[in-house]
């Protein structure tokens, strides 16, 4: 795949080529931290340093486009992190060699393969040589919201030759291709497809295999899936779950535990998720914003504003108003 030139207005190009050699590690290093999580770098002796990568946002994702020569990057147990970083990154090798280490498995990949890793825990990655990659950046309760278990996935090797992932990593990378030609609004709706292709990727490759916490990742499958389908109803709570799945509220509690969250913060962070998509919809760019809210089992609009707010860091006002700019201009 050829260099994509930032020509993209939403996107944000970034290279070694563009500093003095004599700063390139710091600033290289500063600007994985910045960009994507804190790490220390360490170059191949045996080719210059050089990286460059285009990213482009992604509704709540981001699409990254990397190439670089030889390099190892680690994340040491305890470093700090943005909370805006706590993501998992769904790596695909385009060329070249590339080892990911974390939880104490290795994977090796060929290109074509992928591997995914959780940016805020301690992991290596290692590249002896040139090599290039697509990074898919995903919010840790995007990923977990749409796959149980998927803990269990990382620094694993999945072919991406065949199956499921055949399909995913050749959508992924036809939607990197054809990113400067698309409309942000077109490019945006490519989203929950990859997000739900990658989700499939992984439980097949990896969920299938692994014994451990089955049962409980099905049972929390289950109330998730209950969740979904009665989000819009301003009754839905603790007791409506336990009488709609047959679950005991202690246990569903536990399973949202292995989650990092409450199971009511699941459905606060569910129907926020759903009403910044109605913003997003040019069908519904005339609705008003409160029976939007409304319609996602918000019943009280103030409320609604100051945690729409505080999870994306606009008013639904202003956040629909930009969102419209954007589409205006592009």
């Amino acid at each position: 795949m050829q260099a994509v030139s930032p020509s993209h207005p939403e996107a944000l190009f970034l290279s070694t080529q563009q500093q003095p050699a004599h700063l390139r590690h710091d600033w290289l290093q500063e600007t994985i931290s910045q960009e994507y999580t804190h790490v220390a770098i360490r170059a191949s002796r045996q080719t210059p340093l050089f990286n460059e990568m285009t990213i482009y946002p992604w509704q709540q994702m981001r699409l990254s486009i990397i190439h670089s020569n030889g390099i190892t990057i680690q994340r040491r147990p305890g470093e700090c992190s943005h909370s805006n970083q706590d993501a998992y990154f769904a790596v695909i090798l385009l060329a070249g060699q590339y080892q990911l280490e974390q939880h104490g498995r290795e994977a090796f990949l060929q290109p074509g393969d992928m591997a995914l890793y959780d940016a805020t825990r301690a992991h290596r990655i290692h590249s002896p040589g040139a090599f290039s990659k697509l990074i898919v950046s995903i919010p840790r309760p995007l990923l977990r919201g749409q796959l149980a278990g998927v803990e269990h996935c990382t620094a694993r090797r999945i072919i991406g030759t065949e199956g499921m992932p055949a399909i995913s990593t050749g959508f992924i990378r036809s939607v990197a291709q054809h990113a400067t030609g698309l409309g942000q609004q077109a490019f945006n709706q490519l989203a929950p497809q990859t997000l739900e292709l990658l989700a499939a990727s992984l439980a097949q490759s990896c969920l299938g295999d692994i014994k451990i916490g089955r049962s409980r990742s099905s049972s929390l499958h289950r109330v998730k899936q209950y969740i979904e389908t009665h989000l819009h109803e301003t009754g839905l709570d603790m007791q409506a779950i336990v009488d709609g799945t047959g679950l005991s509220s202690r246990y569903i509690t536990s399973l949202f535990t292995d989650d990092d969250m409450s199971p009511m913060r699941h459905v606060w962070q569910r129907r926020l998720e759903k009403c910044r998509q109605a913003l997003l919809a040019p069908a519904q760019h005339h609705q008003d914003i409160a029976q939007i809210a409304y319609q996602w089992g918000f019943s009280d609009q103030a409320h609604f504003s100051r945690s729409f707010k505080q999870a994306f860091g606009l008013s639904p006002r202003a956040y629909r108003a930009s969102n419209t700019l954007s589409l205006s201009t592009t």
